[in-house]
């Protein structure tokens, strides 16, 4: 099991690191994000870390002008709203992301005697497109879904340059060591699934296929998208991420291809005190039992999205100890 957005802003040791600094400032030095990932190793002992990064940082990489706002999330100084935006969309330059494949290399190293994956990730191109072009996080997702049926031809120029991006970013972790990645399409959800399908899978697929000769474990994971768990599945992933929303045997019945999953307890249980902790912790257990029983590969216990910020870290801890117990 491991935590998604593990270090998460719920930890002290990692609010220390952080009080004076921003979040783009960390994800450029290699040193603060080796200790970043391995915070929650030493805290919680997961049984896989995941790379200190966030998704908007192979944008910045390549040039695109952003900032991560406090309260906000990512904002984009010139939305890409145009066909000729799109034609100035910068490329990645692997030299631009040398601090992350050197924290890569180093943490690689520091976790090869142990039993502890390394878990690399980027964000799936339609939400990195959402962000680009609503200018930063948005409820309605208008521009993007208009953009997408009104100028299919711009939205997959779009979309074909940031499939490339993504892929680039991910060969760089997969090059540096990581053990497997994952790729987030944390606004998928927006979708319905004749829209996925259309607009979106054609992109996600090539993701996955273009670091499939690696032979590392490729994760998809989306919020609210539980009636795109068959298409998500077709993108070619080996686990599907599955949020709190859809039970995990429901969830391998929808798919038509082996998968193992991931999830999905609700964070927010973890604010409901030990006895509901650890009867919803069970209760998830229990359903994956189902869902291997069904057909599924195999599951990793997970939460249905991030850690939230507030969360205890005591707990955090104490849902690890139950997992490796059961």
């Amino acid at each position: 099991m491991w935590f998604m957005r593990q270090a998460g802003r719920s930890l002290p040791e990692y609010r220390a690191v952080r009080a004076d600094r921003g979040m783009l400032e960390c994800c450029f030095d290699t040193e603060t994000i080796v200790e970043l990932t391995l915070q929650p190793v030493r805290r919680h002992h997961v049984d896989a870390a995941i790379l200190f990064s966030d998704i908007v940082v192979p944008l910045r990489a390549a040039g695109v002008g952003l900032e991560i706002v406090a309260g906000t999330g990512p904002v984009i100084a010139s939305p890409v709203r145009t066909r000729d935006d799109v034609h100035d969309l910068p490329a990645l330059d692997r030299a631009s992301v040398g601090a992350i494949e050197a924290a890569v290399t180093e943490l690689a190293r520091e976790l090869s005697d142990t039993d502890v994956a390394l878990i690399g990730f980027a964000g799936a191109p339609f939400t990195l497109a959402s962000y680009l072009i609503e200018g930063g996080p948005s409820r309605t997702y208008q521009r993007t879904k208009a953009l997408m049926r009104e100028d299919p031809s711009t939205w997959n120029d779009l979309m074909g340059r940031l499939t490339n991006i993504t892929v680039e970013f991910l060969r760089v972790q997969l090059d540096a060591g990581v053990d497997a990645v994952q790729l987030f399409d944390s606004w998928a959800g927006a979708l319905s699934d004749a829209e996925y399908r259309t607009y979106v899978l054609p992109h996600s697929a090539r993701v996955f296929a273009e670091v499939a000769d690696y032979g590392a474990p490729r994760i998809h994971f989306g919020v609210g998208t539980g009636e795109l768990l068959t298409a998500m599945a077709d993108a070619g992933p080996e686990v599907l991420g599955v949020d709190w929303r859809v039970p995990l045997a429901t969830a391998v019945s929808r798919v038509n291809r082996p998968v193992a999953l991931q999830g999905n307890l609700d964070p927010t249980v973890l604010f409901a005190g030990e006895t509901v902790v650890d009867r919803e912790v069970a209760r998830v257990i229990d359903d994956a039992d189902a869902a291997i029983a069904a057909g599924a590969v195999g599951h990793i216990f997970n939460l249905g999205h991030g850690v939230l910020p507030d969360t205890d870290p005591g707990v955090l801890t104490h849902v690890v100890e139950l997992v490796h117990s059961m």
